[in-house]
């Protein structure tokens, strides 16, 4: 039980998909085209981020809103994806002496799996914005990672749960941070060359290495 709780607090803090091995890296900074600015976190210049193009901006509770639901989706796709990829890499795959067949086999379980997580959470959480999610999802190269990686570790489903759970808790606690670094960040106190992406990225470097300190939680 101690191993499985370690498991998961390591996930989560120490080895970080997003800040760690910047696996997740993707749907924190993926900006899409609009006519004033930028995507899933899309500035208008007044300070405001409306949430995907072609809705009507929201108000700041509303777009939180739209980011934990971002954060909640990978967190169940990380678990379920995690464990179905263990799964089959260990009773289809091994059995068989096909795991160099692996990255054929996880990658359409990455690709596809999104879309029913997307369906079920909409259905069971009707208030939560969930639309529009699936090529943040898709797009996310942790799922693909936590499968290759847990593939090469030879330890039980449990165990890929637990590592699952862990990296999708520690994806959501970064992307909600992030979050709040980008609505900090645009005031006119910041010189215009460093605003937007520049002082993004300077922010994940320091929230990596304030991560980092959590290294000491596992320290003998």
């Amino acid at each position: 039980m101690t191993e499985l709780i370690l498991a998961l607090i390591g996930a989560a803090l120490v080895n970080n998909v997003a800040l760690q091995h910047l696996l997740a890296i993707d749907p924190l900074l993926r900006k899409e085209r609009g006519p004033c600015g930028s995507g899933f976190t899309r500035d208008c210049g007044s300070g405001f981020k409306t949430v995907i193009a072609g809705e009507p901006a929201p108000t700041r509770s509303a777009f939180r809103v739209k980011v934990h639901a971002l954060g909640l989706a990978t967190l169940v796709a990380m678990l379920l994806v995690s464990v179905s990829g263990q799964l089959l890499y260990r009773y289809a795959l091994q059995p068989l002496q096909l795991d160099y067949l692996r990255l054929f086999v996880f990658l359409p379980l990455c690709v596809l799996g999104p879309a029913p997580i997307l369906a079920g959470l909409q259905r069971w959480l009707k208030g939560w914005p969930f639309t529009n999610l699936q090529p943040l999802l898709t797009g996310n190269a942790a799922l693909l990672g936590l499968c290759l990686q847990l593939s090469g570790e030879h330890q039980g489903v449990l165990h890929a749960a637990m590592v699952g759970l862990g990296s999708g808790l520690g994806f959501w606690l970064v992307l909600a941070l992030f979050d709040d670094l980008r609505q900090r960040s645009q005031h006119e106190d910041v010189p215009r060359a460093f605003r937007g992406l520049p002082i993004e990225l300077m922010g994940a470097g320091i929230m990596a290495m304030a991560f980092l300190g959590f290294n000491g939680l596992f320290a003998s």
